[in-house]
């Protein structure tokens, strides 16, 4: 609003012209008979006139710099400064709203460098940081949660209107992407102010995750922070499994070797039994050290993937890897009646691979997926199936799918499946996808293991291109 320093100018102008008019109609009545008085009267009068009217102005001129200064306020502009009169008394006044300005840019200027600082460092953190306004609409998202969540023009939307299907993801992501980021939006949705939890999405990532709030302008505002943790929780989860391995295979080898040892020197009697005795006494021996050589062997397994030799990367064609592990598999496939089939993709340049590792690798996501069609099929007197291979060029990475008709993950938790001593097979240790995490983690891939449809799995491999 602006301050009416023109009505107050006006209102002392029209009081001092009343005065004098009034002034000067007494002086018309009480001087007719004195001309020269009644001039001198009149002269006087208006020299008043102009000295008031001086001073009327004089006295108004602060507010006129009051006024400028409000306007000043008013359009932000804490840059400009006030021009001083060359008067005493409003030179003071004028120094004092310049300070005020001055003051009030430098504090702007503080404010918008640490604003710009901390946009700077939201967008550069590796944590996603979604934060919301007073009515819970999202006002802020950073590179990361860009990233996490794949949400397109977020700004202004609740976080419900994807689940809802009110908003839409980026047309970048796949189906499966875009499954994966409702599935993990309806779960930030979820978190209640304070609480803070783990969240594990449908490709088996797992982040922490946190709602809080901040105050703004005496209104509180809620902020989520999200944190991956699968790498740390893996290399957590690797270092338990190899102290327990070790533990378990220092003892077992030891008794192991003990036992054969025992079992050999017992074989060395069967000549002091009678002859209907001795061939029960050997066959209970042999059995005895065929079970322990069994043993032997079981906790081998786990140690080879605690044991694991670092990869060495050459240029190897992934292409001729997977043709490798198909002509390997062929004739089981053949002599269970599954079928198959391989998209190749040869415009794919060589990766770099550990050829043996890689293959051992593939092998045994193929292995997984005969033996999944065949316990389909053990329980629901079903006969043959298919495995599907496809290899795809994305630019930056490569994408190799693995898909079959198994279907053993559609009521398995599949982000636990990477898990040691984890298996949805009926008498499974869990060590073949433990080797697969470990192979492919030394190489850079990520990867996905969920259903795929009715009656199907698919295991997706992202190997990165150098």
């Amino acid at each position: 609003m602006r301050l009416p320093s023109f009505k107050l100018q006006a209102r002392l102008t029209a009081y001092l012209a009343l005065l004098h008019l009034a002034l000067g109609g007494c002086a018309i009545l009480l001087l007719p008979q004195q001309p020269i008085l009644f001039i001198g009267a009149e002269l006087l009068l208006v020299a008043s006139m102009a000295l008031g009217w001086w001073l009327v102005r004089r006295a108004l001129e602060p507010l006129g710099y009051t006024r400028r200064f409000h306007d000043l306020l008013q359009d932000q502009q804490y840059a400009a400064r006030l021009a001083a009169p060359g008067v005493t008394e409003l030179d003071d006044l004028v120094a004092m709203f310049n300070d005020m300005l001055t003051a009030l840019h430098r504090e702007r200027l503080a404010i918008g460098e640490q604003q710009g600082f901390l946009e700077r460092l939201l967008e550069a953190t590796p944590s996603a940081v979604l934060v919301f306004d007073f009515d819970h609409a999202i006002s802020l998202v950073n590179a990361s949660a860009s990233a996490l969540l794949g949400l397109e023009t977020p700004l202004g939307k609740l976080l419900s209107a994807w689940e809802d299907g009110d908003a839409s993801f980026d047309p970048a992501l796949d189906e499966r992407a875009r499954a994966r980021s409702r599935d993990l939006v309806r779960q930030l949705d979820a978190l209640a102010l304070g609480e803070s939890r783990l969240l594990v999405d449908m490709e088996g990532r797992r982040y922490r995750a946190q709602r809080s709030r901040f105050y703004d302008r005496g209104f509180a505002r809620h902020f989520l922070i999200v944190e991956e943790l699968t790498a740390e929780l893996e290399d957590s989860e690797r270092a338990t499994y190899a102290r327990l391995i070790r533990v378990l295979a220092h003892e077992v080898n030891n008794t192991v070797a003990a036992t054969g040892s025992v079992l050999d020197s017992l074989l060395t009697y069967r000549g002091q039994l009678e002859e209907r005795d001795a061939g029960d006494f050997v066959t209970a021996i042999v059995a005895v050290k065929r079970r322990n050589i069994s043993l032997g062997e079981f906790i081998d397994r786990f140690t080879r993937v605690v044991k694991m030799p670092a990869p060495e990367l050459r240029p190897t064609r992934l292409q001729d890897v997977v043709d490798d592990i198909l002509w390997l598999n062929r004739e089981q496939c053949n002599a269970r009646g599954i079928q198959l089939g391989w998209s190749r993709c040869d415009a794919i340049a060589p990766l770099q691979l550990d050829v043996q590792l890689i293959e051992q690798a593939l092998l045994n996501i193929v292995k997984n997926a005969v033996e999944a069609i065949d316990e389909r099929n053990t329980r629901d007197g079903s006969k043959g199936g298919a495995i599907r291979l496809e290899l795809e060029d994305l630019g930056e990475r490569v994408r190799l799918s693995v898909t079959d008709s198994g279907g053993l993950l559609e009521n398995a938790p599949s982000h636990r499946l990477f898990t040691p001593f984890v298996s949805t097979k009926k008498g499974g240790q869990g060590i073949g996808l433990m080797f697969v995490r470990e192979v492919l983690g030394r190489h850079g891939c990520t990867y996905a293991l969920a259903p795929a449809g009715v009656g199907e799995t698919r295991f997706d491999i992202w190997f990165p291109v150098a």
